[in-house]
């Protein structure tokens, strides 16, 4: 039998079945397998799916034989191939590195429920990633959203279970907003399907319930990716749920929120509706500098490095957004690049500063002194994602600033330059303070006897971190795929 015809059902499918699975074989062992499988099958797929696309372009896939826009159609072009990528790869890495990560931070009689959950957010990420369907993104959601709460919730500090419910409330506004403004779309335009309700909504531009429909559908999905102000529950949610799901959530589940609003906004309501007939370029310029100064400023001051690097996660999707409102080829371009190069670096980050907390007992300023000479590879990794988070050359961080940069000269802003090279010396700001602490301080005497860290926790490990200056080496595949993502959301424009 032929799958290759069926592998845009096949991508959601396979994590969609393993999560019950996991539940109805219990032991921890068969658990971990059948997650592991699923995400690795999850991560092919997105590979050939990739290929697809980049030879043979845009896939529709329609669900049940039903042609769009009647039925659920899967569309798969070269922007969510990328995204498909992204989150299936972090995936496939994280699951491996939480066998070890989990055993002090879960008890062992969840395991198989954590990873239950693990494939069920996995699922519901790549079912918003890949679907052309308004009403499916939101259904998509919920699944991602609901298993996120589950799995942040299961950390050991007591304190996760308010983040999980600071974050379910949040979450639950956010995605009220969003089905509001599918519902007056499909008011309007009568369809469902993203690419129809693209065509249709031309002849109902600039009405109310439109007007009104984006509106919510930008708050909604604005507190999703965690734009400033609208980031409180994140924080906490990354400090305090376990190491294995802060590095999944913070490398995939913002990326996948920007994603949606790239493709409500240049996809459904239209580029020229959005950013000429609106304000909504300076708002987001404005959003996105507030991100970028007030987080990495609030990150400067903050005790706890997990703590530290989650409000670096608000000022890095500030300049996500900074990219989207110069509404041109080579700002979206940035944006698209640092959506998939940020999410890299948080991932390779968060799975660090697990070991960190495996290795010391925590991930405080205090507990990480000397830290140089007690984890030195450990040590090295943090600094790496360090640099590509300040966009040093030679790291994937350092290919995202640079477009933005050339995106704000093709402007004549140069403001615009000079905010975003003082905002990344506020990154070095707050980088420094992890560089002081592990290799300018004595070592703290209880770390002396550091745990060896397990291999399946470290391999996965080093391989993002690889992956840091890999990607700010050799950009065919991220440059190439974002630059032609970019010219198609803006109609082919150069």
């Amino acid at each position: 039998m032929n799958l290759a015809p069926h592998l845009p059902a096949l991508q959601v499918v396979i994590p969609l079945i393993a999560a019950p699975l996991t539940v109805l074989l219990r032991r921890r062992s068969v658990a971990f397998t059948v997650a592991l499988l699923a995400s690795w099958a999850a991560f092919g797929i997105s590979i050939l799916l990739w290929l697809q696309v980049t030879h043979n372009g845009t896939i529709s896939y329609a669900i049940g034989s039903w042609p769009a826009p009647w039925g659920i159609e899967y569309r798969v072009d070269r922007l969510n191939s990328l995204l498909l990528v992204l989150v299936s790869g972090i995936a496939a890495l994280v699951l491996p590195y939480s066998r070890a990560s989990i055993e002090s931070e879960v008890p062992p009689e969840q395991h198989y429920l954590f990873y239950t959950m693990f494939v069920l957010c996995l699922t519901g990420l790549l079912g918003i990633s890949i679907t052309g369907d308004a009403f499916n993104i939101f259904v998509f959601l919920e699944v991602s959203s609901l298993s996120a709460y589950v799995l942040i919730a299961l950390g050991r500090d007591r304190r996760a279970l308010f983040a999980a419910y600071q974050y379910l409330l949040m979450g639950s506004i956010g995605a009220t907003f969003l089905v509001i403004g599918i519902g007056l779309l499909y008011l309007m335009t009568g369809t469902l399907n993203l690419a129809d309700m693209g065509q249709r909504i031309a002849s109902v531009q600039g009405t109310r319930p439109i007007l009104a429909a984006l509106a919510f559908i930008t708050v909604g999905v604005s507190l999703k990716l965690a734009l400033f102000p609208l980031h409180q529950w994140l924080p906490n949610a990354y400090t305090f749920a376990p190491s294995a799901v802060s590095a999944f959530l913070a490398a995939t589940a913002t990326k996948v929120a920007v994603y949606v609003l790239l493709r409500f906004y240049f996809t459904v309501f239209g580029e020229s509706a959005v950013f000429s007939k609106l304000p909504m370029e300076e708002m987001m310029l404005l959003l996105a500098l507030a991100g970028m100064f007030a987080a990495s400023t609030l990150a400067i001051f903050q005790t706890d490095l997990k703590r530290l690097f989650a409000y670096s996660s608000v000022a890095q999707i500030g300049y996500i957004i900074l990219g989207m409102s110069f509404d041109s080829v080579s700002g979206l371009t940035a944006s698209i690049v640092h959506l998939f190069n940020h999410g890299v670096t948080k991932g390779a980050i968060f799975m660090l500063l697990g070991c960190v907390a495996l290795g010391t007992g925590g991930t405080s300023l205090a507990r990480v002194q000397g830290l140089g000479k007690r984890m030195p590879l450990t040590s090295f990794g943090i600094v790496v994602g360090g640099l590509s988070l300040m966009g040093v050359p030679g790291t994937a961080g350092f290919i995202s600033k640079w477009y933005l940069l050339l995106a704000a000269l093709e402007k004549g802003q140069w403001w615009l330059v000079f905010a975003i090279v003082l905002s990344s010396l506020l990154a070095a700001a707050y980088v420094w303070r992890f560089v002081e602490a592990a290799y300018f301080r004595e070592p703290r005497k209880d770390t002396e006897n550091v745990a060896a860290m397990p291999w399946l926790m470290s391999i996965p490990t080093a391989i993002l971190v690889i992956a840091i200056v890999y990607f700010g080496l050799d950009t065919s595949f991220t440059i190439g795929t974002a630059s032609e993502a970019a010219a198609s959301l803006l109609g082919g424009r150069s």
